[in-house]
């Protein structure tokens, strides 16, 4: 099948209405062009955006760890990856993944960096709801305390086991009184069950 070498409208096209936002930089590491789909979603012109206009969507919390990824790459001509929140049109903050690389001129020399962006902030918000519910599962975990079964004493967090009275003073500041309940009375004593229960005091 012969080669068909694609027509500049055909590149535009296909640059303009890509489903992603691409972006160039130049040689001074400012922004000369976004894509359509770029300027649909910040809501601004090129006008704005060119330079370091694009600059103003990033959320503040975000702005100095992608500047410093950018320009450390930038500086040693190094593709880039990194996520950032970006202002849309609708004045919600969504979370882009932004992947950057250096392009050259048919010369070899460099001519800047081209980049592309996808919307990832459900990706985002579901990694964030996995690692909420671990660390819940490991917070509900560290409130689980080793009792013997059989003499029911707690293993404390030193690893030794000591009586539950005394493990829930030192954690609790909880006093405890001793007494037997109904059913131990029954198993234990069981001629002092049986007198309490018709109401006669046992010999």
């Amino acid at each position: 099948m012969e080669e068909r070498i694609l027509s500049f409208d055909e590149y535009r096209t296909l640059t303009e209405q890509s489903p992603i936002l691409i972006w160039r930089a130049n040689t001074t590491t400012e922004c000369d062009y976004f894509n359509q789909r770029w300027l649909d979603f910040t809501g601004r012109s090129m006008e704005q955006e060119v330079g370091n206009g694009w600059a103003e969507g990033v959320h503040s919390e975000d702005f100095q760890r992608c500047l410093n990824t950018y320009l450390e790459a930038f500086q040693s001509r190094d593709a880039f990856e990194m996520e950032y929140r970006l202002l849309r049109n609708d004045g919600v903050y969504r979370w882009i993944f932004d992947r950057g690389a250096p392009f050259f001129n048919l010369d070899g020399s460099f001519a800047g960096y081209i980049g592309s962006c996808i919307d990832i902030t459900e990706q985002v918000e579901g990694r964030a709801a996995v690692l909420k519910a671990q660390e819940k599962k490991i917070e509900d975990l560290s409130k689980l305390i080793p009792i013997c079964s059989n003499c029911k004493k707690i293993r404390n967090d030193s690893g030794f086991w000591q009586e539950v009275e005394m493990y829930l003073l030192e954690h609790n500041d909880t006093l405890c009184s001793h007494g037997i309940c109904p059913e131990c009375i029954v198993k234990l004593y069981p001629e002092e069950a049986e007198s309490m229960k018709y109401g006669v005091a046992s010999e």
